[in-house]
């Protein structure tokens, strides 16, 4: 089955379909996975997402109960980074699902989801950075690390990440607004980045625009980090709060390499189809898991993994819900008898 769609760009979303469209003429050739191929792949797709949401929500939930944690800016962005990954992974995975199901929706519903789905991933860098001064600011300054990071301030930075990491699709709608009529969102779509928002203009406008955040947060990660190492080797001493502190920025910028792929991919993704033809669905599948999966199961390794304390609430949450299953199955098996 194909469909001829015009589109004059390509982005980082543009991975999240079971499906292979390639440009012809100015138009997109969109073919169709199997049956048995695209429930496959929907499933592992679902069995991730599942697995990741529920460890994303026992640390949201051990988060929520302690409230030495919500009143600590680190812990604050770790939730931030948490739950933005969380809704992310959601809302990839819904259109991944809904590219195989319905074939075409709304595009008033499709540009919610591309929306909100652009405002997850663009945010992702922007917390790294936030993260990665906070560290630098414990280490560098500690003297002053309670009057420079405070919980107003920390709110107020995750204010700025969202109205930055909002402006690009903003503009993305807007200028598709100026270019097409209203009506334009009452028709049904394709659900893809670039079939949704077509304009030749908005390509080159979100190219600038991720060219610069991107190279602010690399700039962020690499100074703070060049600063802690110069710190510890002033220190004369292995210090774990150090070390510690640097591995951890390390972390961040393996996240950061991670979360470029996202606008690396799409111009790759196209070359190797381009010379692999046969096997455009499975290209795109594999790139997939690697840019929007596996990179969310950084942040429980960052935080829920290595930090002593979370690690020691969140695994006593953990123990307490396995012993409640444990106790409810003998009752429920008492009354079945």
């Amino acid at each position: 089955m194909m469909v001829m769609l015009n589109s004059t760009s390509s982005g980082p979303l543009d991975l999240l379909s079971n499906t292979s469209s390639t440009l012809t003429g100015g138009a997109v050739a969109i073919s169709k996975d199997s049956f048995s191929n695209a429930l496959t792949k929907n499933i592992v797709a679902m069995l991730v997402w599942l697995a990741l949401s529920v460890i994303n929500g026992s640390m949201v939930h051990t988060f929520l109960r302690h409230s030495l944690f919500y009143e600590n800016p680190r812990y604050i962005m770790f939730i931030y980074m948490v739950i933005n990954d969380a809704l992310q992974l959601s809302l990839v995975t819904a259109l991944y699902v809904v590219s195989y199901i319905f074939r075409k929706i709304h595009a008033s519903v499709c540009c919610f989801l591309i929306m909100t789905a652009v405002l997850t991933t663009r945010s992702t860098p922007l917390i790294l950075a936030g993260m990665a001064v906070e560290r630098y600011i414990s280490i560098c300054f500690p003297l002053h690390y309670g009057q420079m990071c405070t919980v107003p301030r920390t709110l107020l930075l995750i204010g700025v990440i969202l109205i930055l990491a909002v402006t690009p699709p903003i503009t993305d709608l807007l200028i598709t607004i100026v270019h097409r009529p209203l009506t334009y969102f009452r028709t049904t779509i394709f659900c893809d980045h670039p079939l949704l928002f077509r304009h030749q203009s908005i390509y080159y406008k979100n190219c600038v625009f991720d060219g610069v955040y991107l190279s602010f947060v690399s700039l962020t990660l690499l100074y703070t980090y060049c600063k802690i190492m110069l710190t510890a080797r002033a220190a004369s001493m292995g210090l774990a709060s150090v070390k510690r502190a640097r591995n951890t920025v390390l972390l961040h910028g393996l996240q950061l390499l991670l979360c470029m792929l996202a606008f690396v991919v799409p111009s790759l993704q196209a070359a190797l189809i381009s010379i692999f033809p046969r096997f455009s669905l499975e290209i795109r599948y594999i790139f997939f898991l690697v840019v929007y999966i596996i990179p969310r199961f950084m942040s429980p390794i960052i935080y829920g993994f290595r930090d002593e304390l979370f690690r020691k609430y969140w695994t006593r949450y953990l123990a307490c819900r396995g012993q409640n299953i444990i106790r409810v199955r003998p009752v429920l098996l008492k009354v079945n008898l």
